[in-house]
């Protein structure tokens, strides 16, 4: 099953990619300041699918992606594809299993602030 995989970057805030239930990373979202925001858009988006537009573009070298929007507002963007029956099944793939897809929230630090000595000696 597809999933909605929000993490933290680097700068501290949030995202979430939507992956395909091969685990591939089919679109990336934008930036959001807390994992509450992140919930509440993912929460927002499934309650608004059917005001969904997928806006497709093409790269320079040809290949095709697509901006998730609703009323011109960009939510997420698709990564890059090399044909165009990979980009449609993309398309697809978040057309059918949007709504129940499973949300993995994989931001916070599973070690936490342990302590240096806390670290398995190799004596």
């Amino acid at each position: 099953m597809s999933a909605f995989v929000i993490s933290i970057k680097e700068n501290g805030k949030y995202k979430y990619t939507f992956e395909h239930r091969r685990g591939k990373t089919l679109m990336t979202s934008v930036e959001y300041s807390s994992i509450e925001a992140v919930h509440a858009n993912i929460e927002f988006l499934r309650s608004n699918f059917t005001s969904l537009n997928f806006i497709k573009f093409k790269t320079p070298a040809g290949k095709s992606y697509f901006r998730l929007a609703i009323d011109k507002k960009i939510y997420a963007n698709s990564r890059r594809f090399n044909t165009e029956l990979r980009f449609e099944k993309a398309m697809e793939e978040i057309k059918t299993n949007f709504n129940q897809a499973e949300v993995l929230d994989l931001s916070f630090d599973i070690f936490g602030n342990l302590p240096p000595d806390s670290i398995f000696d190799a004596e």
